[in-house]
């Protein structure tokens, strides 16, 4: 496979269950993505990026091998991989199974007798993390067979296996499947990831660093609305009191001088009893709207 080039910025992008959210992400941040059907190599609207796609388990190897200059991959699989030369510049919780740490849990069946990992002695454990497995089984001295899974890992226990180590957000999955969790393995999220090489490239870095600015800045923006109203001057006090505010809300006086035109940004959660709120203190002509990005 070829270099990357200096004056492109190649971009690992994970295939699977984080590519379309990934995309979705990437438009908020003013990149459009072009993907074609079967195809590993999508267009970018930035003439700049030469994006590629690989399976988030794989992406930080090549990433430290110097295959693409950034990427977005998990943490877990870096660790997993025992990639130490690359650089986190940012962590990105943008999809709905990444706007909080995943867990890896050993779990085993609801109604074995297993109660801890010292009771796995001897007995086998599937899993698509083998290598933390491992490790975190000789921090607790237990010897135990680590099997790699191939997938449906949820099914194997007890007749293909007697324990897993699988990933998780609620447990709910396992809970379906008749799983008991009994200890957590360790916690990751979603990371840009850079090769180190690639940023002694004055280019690439600026590249890179822009790039999750606005990444961070549309993740930002995911949680929030702004808020637009209009406020009798008599009750613009009040109304300040009620009001959250990244900052300070932005006040503009109307053609009438006793009306001001209030404008801020609100966690989108807060929207159900603020509204309200604000309509019985006052507030008049009140508009909700998305936000793409929010930079601190």
């Amino acid at each position: 496979m070829k270099k990357p080039s200096e004056k492109k910025l190649r971009l690992g992008l994970p295939k699977g269950s984080l590519e379309e959210a990934t995309y979705r992400l990437l438009a908020k941040a003013g990149v459009q993505v072009y993907a074609r059907s079967r195809s590993y190599y999508p267009a970018a609207s930035d003439v700049d990026l030469e994006l590629v796609l690989y399976r988030p388990q794989e992406m930080a190897r090549y990433v430290e091998d110097g295959i693409v200059d950034a990427a977005i991959t998990g943490y877990d699989w870096m660790v997993e991989n025992d990639v130490k030369k690359v650089k986190i510049l940012s962590t990105l919780t943008y999809a709905k199974q990444t706007r909080r740490a995943v867990r890896w849990v050993l779990a085993v069946p609801e109604n074995s007798s297993f109660k801890s990992v010292k009771d796995l002695k001897g007995k086998k454990i599937s899993t698509e993390l083998v290598n933390v497995t491992k490790k975190y089984l000789k921090k607790h001295n237990v010897k135990a067979n680590v099997e790699f899974s191939w997938g449906a890992t949820e099914v194997k226990p007890p007749l293909l296996a007697d324990a897993i180590v699988e990933v998780t957000e609620t447990g709910s999955s396992l809970k379906a499947n008749r799983l008991r969790i009994i200890d957590d393995v360790m916690e990751s999220r979603t990371v840009f990831l850079a090769n180190p090489i690639a940023l002694k490239n004055s280019w690439k870095k600026a590249k890179m660093e822009n790039l999750v600015m606005l990444l961070e800045g549309a993740i930002q923006a995911e949680a929030k609305v702004g808020l637009k109203m209009n406020v009798a001057k008599k009750n613009l006090d009040k109304i300040l009191k009620i009001l959250p505010a990244l900052k300070t809300p932005t006040i503009s006086s109307l053609s009438n001088k006793n009306w001001y035109d209030v404008d801020t940004v609100i966690d989108e959660e807060e929207v159900i009893r603020l509204i309200p709120e604000l309509k019985r203190a006052g507030a008049e002509g009140i508009i909700e709207y998305p936000l793409n990005k929010v930079i601190d």
